[in-house]
């Protein structure tokens, strides 16, 4: 049992070698770790020392198991040695081993002590105190911020990108029975994408750092009384049966609310689990949550949820039951316009055989930044174009940041443009280095490649940015010196790339999803994987940054910078409708993250983190989607049909 479920996690595709294997089965016994947390470890490990996930030895896992009992005991000298200082309201999960190599804040899963004893206040306001038992199941991220993991990292020399391992390595492929796409003798005559834009773009042009409380109050509500609707609507639920969660009653209700902790301070867990209630559903109020009765649960601040249960003391909500939240549809078209998209593969009437199947579109997806810390040489996105040129890709998305605001050589302005930049110093801005350090590269690829489309998403973190907050404008593209077929597009947007409704946003949602969320498995009930759980989130929530309150800047990953303090979420609460998901769920999102870079189908949606093209230290990855096109329909015309993108493309993750 155990050794399948080690292969199933470290060497899915062929059976791992019998010393490995044994010194997996090993470790876990050493130090009580289950498949799936060992896994988190190695990954974890993998980052910080740059090695190959893939390639395991006997060598390396003793190197691995010695570094673990090394944290260890680290872990315990610092217990010893630590003074009494006053306990926070919200209890800290107590890491078993903790996050071994301080690599990624909730990476690996630890287990707080059970028992732990709390003050609450009630919903009212008044101080009601219980005692509460953290599940045996219960998981959380360590304490600790991903700032304070990453220390360790500052001190490796950076890696030439000249010199990068493995360059062109596949490391991940999804529906691997379809064959990746070929490239073209030349290139095609016409652009065999249609881009439709779903979002409106105009209103993400508001003026920032105009926020009002009672505006964010009025959106913050207003969110929950949407899903409020949609649950009535999907379970059919007498209107009569809701109420408010902190309203003392031995009647059983069904209350939606916003998950969130009863404490500023520490992280979310099960006792600290309260529902807050809109102004017209329980009047604002906070109510604690009682979830013993639920076998197995995963939460995170700011998801809107709906419980079934009663508040007989007045105290505490008592949930029976987790109602489910209804998911939008998939996107569909009509069999017409398949028909029409289709005819688009083939890249003009002459460009194939028509009795011919038309050749699968070849899209390029890559997450900046796109330059190592310590130059602004941007070697990453001149080899990307490079390859989006040499394989005649047929569409290349991108998102930010491109000059990144968190770049120590940007943040201090010690660089020089190339010699053959010809621009005046006394009125020169950060769009002329933009124009000579990153357009050069989209324009050799235009001329290589002239019938690509481009699509640049911004990043909060873009230096080129006027719009300071999230959801963002578009970076305006005069004097970028862009060719034409590059398309600035808003943060988030959702769009059409022919049929295929394509949802992206370039904040890092995943990685504080996970240093935010607690999971508990109760009954042993094996443990749903990590990633498939954070995307499931977003698609069920029906939001690109459904988190509230974002995690604060000092606990995000340090930079290079002087200070080391990240840009953070940036949200402004007065238009956070404007990151909701467009009437559908898309064909594609792409989330890209910090996190292991991945592609995933979760509810019919094929979710990517196609990973940093550039590393602070070193080279990153990018992913390569091969898309076939819609079959030919043999059904009514009025019918509408499914896209199903997910059963027909084929997506790789590549080293750079």
């Amino acid at each position: 049992m155990m050794a399948d479920e080690i292969e199933s996690r470290f060497s899915p595709n062929k059976p791992l070698e019998p010393d490995v294997l044994s010194e997996l089965e090993s470790i876990m016994r050493l130090h009580g770790l289950s498949a799936e947390d060992l896994f988190f470890k190695w990954e974890s490990y993998c980052i910080k020392l740059d090695l190959d996930a893939q390639a395991l030895s006997l060598e390396v896992l003793r190197n691995l198991k010695q570094s673990i009992q090394d944290e260890l005991e680290n872990s315990h000298r610092k217990v010893q040695v630590k003074t009494e200082r006053k306990v926070a309201n919200t209890p800290r999960g107590t890491a078993k081993g903790g996050d071994v190599f301080g690599m990624l804040d909730g990476l690996v899963p630890s287990t707080p002590a059970s028992g732990a004893k709390l003050n609450r206040g009630a919903a009212s306001g008044s101080a009601v105190k219980r005692k509460t038992e953290t599940p045996k199941g219960l998981m959380s991220s360590p304490a600790t911020g991903m700032n304070e993991q990453l220390k360790s990292l500052n001190g490796l020399p950076p890696t030439s990108f000249s010199d990068r391992a493995n360059p062109g390595e596949t490391v991940e492929i999804l529906n691997d029975r379809l064959n990746a796409a070929e490239p073209p003798i030349a290139p095609f005559a016409e652009p065999r994408v249609k881009l439709t834009a779903a979002s409106d773009q105009k209103k993400l042009g508001y003026k920032p750092l105009a926020m009002k409380l009672s505006e964010a109050s009025e959106i913050l509500d207003d969110r929950i009384d949407n899903f409020m609707a949609l649950i009535q609507q999907h379970h059919k639920i007498d209107e009569n049966e809701f109420g408010s969660a902190a309203a003392q009653s031995t009647t059983e209700v069904v209350a939606v609310g916003r998950i969130a902790s009863d404490s500023s301070e520490g992280k979310l867990n099960a006792a600290s689990l309260v529902l807050e209630t809109s102004r017209r559903t329980g009047m604002g109020l906070r109510v604690p949550l009682k979830v013993d009765n639920i076998r197995s649960w995963s939460f995170f601040p700011g998801q809107i949820v709906a419980f079934r249960g009663t508040n007989a003391s007045g105290n505490e909500f008592v949930v029976k039951e987790v109602l489910e939240v209804p998911l939008l549809p998939s996107a569909a078209s009509l069999p017409s316009a398949l028909e029409g998209h289709r005819e688009r593969f083939r890249g003009g009437p002459d460009a194939m055989d028509e009795d011919s199947e038309p050749a699968p579109l070849n899209i390029l997806y890559a997450s900046g930044p796109y330059t190592a810390d310590d130059n602004l040489d941007f070697e990453p996105l001149h080899a990307l174009c490079s390859q989006a040129g040499d394989t005649y890709a047929d569409a290349l998305v991108l998102t930010g940041p491109f000059l990144d605001i968190d770049h120590p050589l940007i943040t201090t302005g010690d660089f020089d443009l190339p010699e053959e930049a010809n621009f005046d110093p006394d009125t020169a801005t950060m769009a002329t280095v933009f124009k000579y350090l990153v357009a050069p590269a989209f324009n050799r690829l235009a001329a290589s490649n002239p019938q690509i489309t481009i699509i640049l998403v911004p990043s909060v973190r873009d230096v080129l940015s006027k719009h300071v907050s999230w959801p963002q404008d578009s970076i305006p593209r005069k004097e970028l010196g862009l060719p034409k077929m590059v398309r600035i597009v808003t943060n988030p947007m959702t769009l059409s790339i022919n049929e295929l409704v394509l949802g992206v946003s370039s904040q890092d949602i995943l990685s504080q999803l996970r240093s935010e969320e607690v999971v508990s498995r109760g009954g042993g009930q094996p443990g749903t994987d990590l990633m498939s759980r954070l995307c499931r989130y977003l698609v069920e929530q029906r939001h690109y940054f459904p988190l509230f309150p974002p995690t604060d800047r000092s606990k995000l990953p340090k930079t290079g910078t002087e200070d080391g303090l990240a840009t953070g979420a940036a949200l402004d609460l007065s238009y956070l409708e404007l990151g909701e998901m467009v009437n559908v769920r898309p064909d594609v999102m792409i989330v890209p993250s910090l996190l292991p870079p991945f592609a995933k189908v979760v509810e019919s949606v094929l979710l990517i983190n196609p990973g940093y093209l550039s590393k602070r230290r070193g080279a990153g990855t990018y992913a390569r989607m091969t898309l076939y096109p819609p079959p030919v329909s043999n059904g009514s015309g009025e019918d509408v049909m499914g896209h199903q993108i997910y059963d027909r493309a084929r997506v790789e993750i590549v080293r750079i």
